[in-house]
């Protein structure tokens, strides 16, 4: 009898397929299979390649967005959406009709009713509603498109903030700006494409919120840090002089050419792009970052102080990083999370960043800018018209998370300004009348870029993915 260990080494190539188990069918698998999950890059698309410009699927009105992420979720029955019957019902609970199944984390379903902390005043000539903890914006208000009818399908922060960012609840996919460099390119080679900041305490979602995912590493986001470098380790170490260091760069950028060329990795170009990048960071970064040289008038208009980390600051530093060719910004503002204290919570909220809010619109409106840039204002969820008191926790005159509804607002970069759109019912608990999913929003946000959100996809482990999945629609309504 013939064992594998006796049998002829001459054998036809037929016979191996055959006899091996494999067969010309699954060798054939295996190679698609190899291919679906490749990356479609190839060792000629070198880093500066995969951020060249690139043109959208139409002319699009927005050329950046700067996104202002108010992480921990704005409480919009007290900034945005009066509620003339949450005076009126107060310490009453809600009926469970309007309740239904849903079911909270920090309040029973019965929980009282919660007015109102604030007085609020229509303002401008389209007559939107303020809360008065909002001064600064009101005077910007006409510029401003209001959507007061969004919703989610994400309950907890973390899931909320992530889904927001990438139109999934979990870790793993592209976000909202990687899509944007992927599609649009890069305006310049000093600075990343994608530039993201953080002014408070902490963000629920992570990294997660500014991956590039699935996509190549380079249209991942640069977190510009508040203090020291900007970017952690851009500056020469001690005892490194410039031709020390030129050398090096020189050494590794040919080492990993060699690699990229016989391997074909994208992730190898996003290495020596990572590399080109941060030697220029060693210039531009510094003079970025040198506010001094600001104007007092400008300074004052913000409230930023050029040497202390603030969310002005972090404003001031957005417009002139749109100056200097990035072409999309997060600036992450956390602590909205109001379990308890809801007025305490956005009166000291507001007090950070109402003013800096209105002074990037007028400052941006100013250089000429605002038209095609796109500032978008909000958190991933809402609160809740019921009060959250917990002795056992500490909490009183709070408000719990609520997916169903919450208020956003828009301005610049072909948006309708003057506008609000969209209404809850009168307790504020369901969206009543044109409805915005986040996923909406995703596809208007992309419309506005020049994308179609259905036709923007990478494809990844055998399937084109997209930013909205397979969900979505533009919302023209909002679209100037």
């Amino acid at each position: 009898m013939t064992t594998a260990h006796t049998a002829p080494l001459n054998l036809a190539r037929r016979h191996f397929l055959r006899d091996c188990g494999i067969g010309l069918g699954k060798v054939a698998l295996a190679t698609l299979l190899t291919d679906a999950f490749r990356s479609p890059s190839s060792a000629a698309e070198k880093g500066p390649a995969l951020l060249a410009p690139k043109q959208p699927h139409f002319p699009g009105k927005a050329k950046r967005v700067i996104h202002l992420f108010m992480a921990g979720a704005p409480s919009q029955l007290d900034l945005f959406d009066y509620k003339p019957k949450l005076v009126e019902y107060e310490g009453k609970p809600i009926p469970p009709s309007i309740i239904g199944g849903q079911r909270y984390a920090f309040i029973r379903a019965d929980a009282a009713v919660l007015g109102p902390r604030f007085k609020f005043a229509k303002h401008g000539k389209s007559g939107a509603e303020l809360s008065e903890v909002m001064p600064h914006l009101a005077k910007v208000v006409d510029e401003l498109c209001i959507i007061r009818s969004m919703h989610t399908d994400q309950f907890n922060h973390a899931p909320a903030q992530i889904f927001f960012n990438t139109g999934f609840a979990q870790p793993g996919r592209p976000s909202l700006g990687s899509w944007t460099i992927y599609g649009l390119g890069a305006e310049t080679r000093d600075l990343p494409a994608f530039v993201v900041m953080s002014t408070g305490s902490g963000i629920s979602g992570g990294s997660a919120n500014w991956s590039s995912g699935f996509l190549p590493t380079i249209y991942n986001g640069v977190r510009l840090r508040n203090q020291g470098d900007p970017i952690l380790n851009v500056s020469r170490p001690k005892g490194v002089d410039a031709q020390m260091q030129k050398d090096s760069f020189d050494l590794i950028g040919a080492l990993n050419q060699k690699r990229l060329e016989s391997e074909g990795d994208p992730e190898i170009a996003t290495r020596i792009a990572s590399y080109e990048m941060a030697h220029r960071l060693q210039t531009s970064a510094p003079e970025l970052m040198d506010l001094k040289k600001e104007p007092k008038k400008v300074l004052d208009l913000y409230g930023a102080d050029p040497d202390k980390p603030s969310f002005a600051r972090a404003c001031l530093l957005a417009r002139r990083l749109l100056q200097r060719g990035v072409r999309f910004i997060n600036i992450y503002h956390e602590g909205w999370d109001a379990h308890s204290d809801v007025a305490g919570n956005l009166r000291q909220n507001c007090g950070v960043t109402d003013r800096a809010c209105a002074a990037l619109l007028l400052d941006l409106k100013q250089h000429g800018m605002l038209d095609d840039t796109l500032v978008i204002w909000g958190g991933e969820f809402g609160r809740t018209p019921m009060v959250e008191t917990n002795p056992a926790l500490g909490r009183s005159l709070g408000r719990d998370h609520h997916p169903q509804a919450f208020t956003m607002w828009m301005a610049g970069g072909g948006v309708k300004a003057g506008m609000t759109y969209g209404a809850t019912d009168d307790l504020g608990f369901h969206v009543a009348e044109k409805a915005v999913h986040v996923h909406d929003l995703q596809a208007t946000i992309l419309h506005l870029l020049g994308f179609d959100h259905e036709k923007l996809t990478y494809r990844f482990a055998g399937r084109d993915f997209r930013l909205t999945d397979i969900h979505g629609k533009v919302v023209k309504d909002l679209l100037a």
